[in-house]
């Protein structure tokens, strides 16, 4: 065969696989969208965002230690086996700890991870007894292992978005590990009160909220129904302290009566819900509405609303033009379900005056954070810490 007809059939093979591949990118992206915009299968389908992966990280984990009742896929498509009932519990996702304190099994935690001890600012105000909590990491990337088999929890959750932790976690311990987030969803932030609930035998306390936070969003979504499809604003989110990173879903928007430019985009890697876009992109959305994650208190936020409104990359934009650069809580590693029933309450305001709440937002607020963490004043204390009278939120 003469050189050039061999350099023409390395070129044909080339052309060959780039095209497979990028069938496939279509064929996995377009599977990857209908799960972001139609919700993640529920844990209790036996299915997830691979469910290719097939080892059951949580079977041998439960040999000789009680009964196991059921198996889930968590949020990173691992078959996991639970116990029935949990006793101990080693929470290193801050929105199941607040979960389990949610549902009055406070008492049930054996440590916590470095963020809910060093950074919450909600965590001491609904839980001040937490405080005595072991830490088992000062970062995720340094793992107290040695403190963990000490404790001996019946159980770990720990966040899909450390997804090499969770391998490491799972093979040094027979325990069940499971990697478990809302991810954007209030089904699933539902599914985790419901199954948190089960093993710690609060069954009748989290249909109790679950029930609750239905009848809420409800009352929400029944209010902006009659808001036309036209009038419902285009919304950029500016979270983790980032211009350019946003979540690709996030349901109080959704809810609130709102539209979230990002929707649809593949999220950054497994176990996020966050991308990164172009200052370009934000641009040709063209967002009515841009929103800055503000659950940080004044003196730690990276960016602000002033810097926002300042900045003339963005002088084209209609949130600007009409100054409707907000805060909001967004996610503080996951959600609360207080503060996110609370946010969304705060979104209806900013996106649809006219059909909201006339109650006083901070009325409404503390009345959400008695429900579930049986305090007095509870977003009011929040609200204090990072300095919401700035929010407009009324």
């Amino acid at each position: 065969m003469s050189l050039r007809k061999k350099a023409r059939t390395v070129l044909i093979l080339f052309s060959l696989i780039l095209t497979s591949g990028s069938m496939l990118r279509v064929l996995t992206g377009g599977a990857a969208r209908r799960g972001i915009q139609g919700g993640m299968p529920s844990w209790s389908e036996g299915v997830g965002p691979c469910p290719a992966r097939e080892r059951e990280a949580g079977s041998e984990a439960n040999v000789g230690r009680g009964k196991a009742s059921q198996q889930i896929t968590d949020s990173l498509g691992r078959k996991v086996v639970l116990p029935d009932k949990a006793e101990k519990v080693l929470s290193l996702q801050p929105e199941i700890t607040r979960i389990v304190v949610a549902l009055g099994a406070g008492e049930r935690l054996v440590g916590v991870d470095y963020f809910i001890l060093k950074n919450d600012h909600l965590f001491p105000i609904v839980f001040p007894e937490g405080r005595k909590l072991p830490a088992v990491s000062n970062t995720p990337e340094d793992m107290n292992f040695e403190m963990v088999m000490k404790l001996d929890p019946d159980i770990v959750f720990i966040s899909p978005t450390e997804l090499q932790m969770v391998d490491s976690l799972q093979s040094k311990m027979r325990r069940p590990v499971a990697a478990l987030a809302s991810m954007g969803s209030f089904d699933k932030l539902l599914q985790e009160i419901k199954l948190v609930g089960h093993m710690l035998g609060r069954e009748e306390r989290a249909s109790e909220l679950v029930d609750d936070f239905l009848s809420r969003i409800e009352a929400v979504r029944k209010s902006v129904s009659s808001v036309s499809p036209g009038k419902r604003p285009r919304v950029y989110l500016s979270f983790w302290g980032s211009l350019t990173r946003t979540p690709v879903t996030y349901e109080p928007v959704d809810s609130a009566g709102g539209i979230n430019c990002a929707m649809g985009i593949l999220p950054a890697y497994l176990g996020t819900i966050a991308t990164v876009v172009s200052l370009e992109q934000i641009v040709i959305w063209q967002p009515d509405i841009f929103l800055v994650q503000g659950s940080y208190p004044p003196r730690e936020r990276q960016v602000t609303v002033e810097d926002i409104l300042l900045d003339k990359r963005f002088s084209s934009l209609p949130a600007i033009k009409n100054k409707k650069v907000f805060y909001t809580f967004g996610y503080w590693y996951w959600w609360d379900p207080a503060e996110v029933l609370t946010e969304t309450l705060y979104l209806t305001r900013l996106f649809h005056p006219e059909v909201a709440s006339p109650r006083s937002l901070e009325t409404e607020g503390n009345e959400i954070f008695k429900k579930y963490y049986g305090i007095e004043d509870g977003f009011s204390l929040l609200c204090r810490v990072l300095d919401c009278g700035q929010w407009d939120a009324e």
